[in-house]
């Protein structure tokens, strides 16, 4: 379950829930989480949780960012960005800033658009490598 591993070049996987799990109940962590087996329940986190192909999600998911590859039946509140891969299913409303769909996406539901988080910038008080880094997350 400490496995770590690199999703793509773009985020670090710190915790992987394997194959094998089955798991329910609300979880919460503060990085990344990757799944392969099934969840049951609410997920909720600042950090970035990838659903691998052949995972079973059941839940309510609100992270920072989020790709699907596997099956999400509940709503998916990502504040960054989503992505669908090709072999994702979504049965459930979706509410992001940034929305990425490939081909073969299975998506029934809702999906709203939100505003980012670039207007809570303040570029009179901060670095300006610190504003570099800001605008590169969007």
């Amino acid at each position: 379950m400490g496995k770590s591993s690199d999703i793509k070049g773009k985020e670090k996987i710190s915790t992987t829930l394997g194959k094998e799990t089955v798991f329910k109940g609300k979880m919460k962590f503060f990085n990344s989480l990757k799944i392969d087996g099934s969840f049951e329940g609410d997920i909720e986190s600042p950090g970035f949780l990838y659903i691998e192909d052949g995972a079973v999600v059941t839940a309510d998911i609100r992270v920072r960012a989020v790709i699907v590859g596997g099956i999400v039946r509940g709503n998916i509140d990502a504040s960054e960005k989503l992505e669908m891969l090709s072999t994702g299913q979504i049965f459930g409303n979706v509410r992001t800033s940034k929305l990425r769909i490939a081909d073969g996406v299975v998506f029934e539901g809702k999906c709203e658009m939100i505003k980012s988080d670039v207007a809570d910038i303040d570029i009179f008080s901060s670095t300006v490598e610190s504003l570099k880094e800001k605008v590169k997350a969007y």
